[in-house]
């Protein structure tokens, strides 16, 4: 490939050891996790002590020839501040890594301030993760405005998930509305498979919003490789707000249980529904421009022993 590929949506933990809606998450051994109730396989089972390193993550990232990547945040791994700022402080030209702030908590506002002055350039929300079964948290609460207002003003770029089909696509409306200049990235491809998923994508018809395809895998799971309805989908989405829009990610590590990383964007690459101008763009130029990624690396391509 003669283009530099950046993965705009990817996940590091040293253990995970959490609560989410009242139910348990830990990590266990040989790569499972204890997961709401059930035994999960959450990284490849070689990952035995279940550490999902930045180390690992660039082993996989040399190899695949994926020069950068955006290091963001769930609530289900646990809050990973702590060591994301270890591994931003130590590899500064390969990951763009998120901060995250836990709105579940009081003054979670403060909590995205200390974050900003300690230096991250980006803040994840789990959004899907808001609404609870005893609550709702709203994007458009008044501490929740107060703290885009802060990072419109201190440009900070904002990572964001959102729930299924058009549930709180008003609510980003309104945020968009108040904050026009706030860089927005929203992921899981708007939970694209999921109804009204469009609605989501349209958010980014507004200058400074994209869409990021982390997990777009997972989601078209049932489909498989070479996962021709999900590039039927980066084609639905293009065609509503544009490809310049749009940015690869792969939900590394949850998304290679099933696949390796390199499949993880190599169906888009030899698919022949996307012309080499859109595959440019999709898979590095685009996330280059947005999250401001401006030393990246070539990286060879190291041929199999099965080849």
């Amino acid at each position: 490939m003669d283009f530099k590929i950046i993965d705009a949506h990817a996940h590091l933990w040293l253990t995970q050891n959490t609560i989410v809606d009242g139910k348990e998450i830990r990590t266990m051994e040989n790569g499972k996790s204890f997961f709401m109730g059930e035994v999960r396989q959450m990284v490849p089972p070689f990952i035995t002590d279940g550490r999902n390193t930045a180390e690992i993550f660039l082993s996989n990232m040399n190899y695949a020839q994926v020069s950068a990547a955006v290091v963001t945040q769930e609530y289900i791994d646990g809050i990973q501040n702590e060591y994301l700022w270890e591994v931003q402080s130590k590899y500064p030209d390969r990951f763009l890594c998120c901060g995250m702030v836990d709105v579940r908590l009081p003054e979670y506002g403060k909590h995205a301030q200390r974050l900003i002055e300690q230096g991250f350039n980006a803040i994840k929300l789990p959004a899907n993760r808001f609404i609870m079964s005893d609550k709702r948290i709203y994007l458009t609460d008044g501490e929740m405005m107060q703290m885009f207002k802060l990072m419109e003003q201190k440009d900070i770029l904002l990572s964001i998930d959102l729930a299924d089909g058009d549930i709180q696509v008003d609510e980003m409306k309104e945020i968009i509305a108040e904050c026009p200049k706030l860089r927005i990235a929203i992921g899981h491809f708007g939970m694209v498979t999921r109804p009204n998923w469009q609605e989501q994508i349209k958010l980014a018809e507004n200058e400074n919003v994209r869409i990021e395809s982390g997990g777009i895998t997972w989601l078209f799971n049932d489909e498989f490789y070479p996962f021709t309805g999900a590039v039927w989908a980066i084609k639905e989405a293009a065609s509503l707000v544009g490809m310049e829009k749009l940015m690869w990610g792969s939900d590394y590590p949850r998304t290679i249980t099933a696949i390796t990383y390199r499949m993880s964007y190599d169906f888009v690459v030899k698919s022949n529904l996307l012309s080499e101008e859109e595959k440019v763009m999709f898979l590095g130029l685009n996330a280059k421009n947005f999250y401001r990624f401006d030393k990246l690396i070539d990286l060879p391509y190291i041929k199999n022993m099965s080849e």
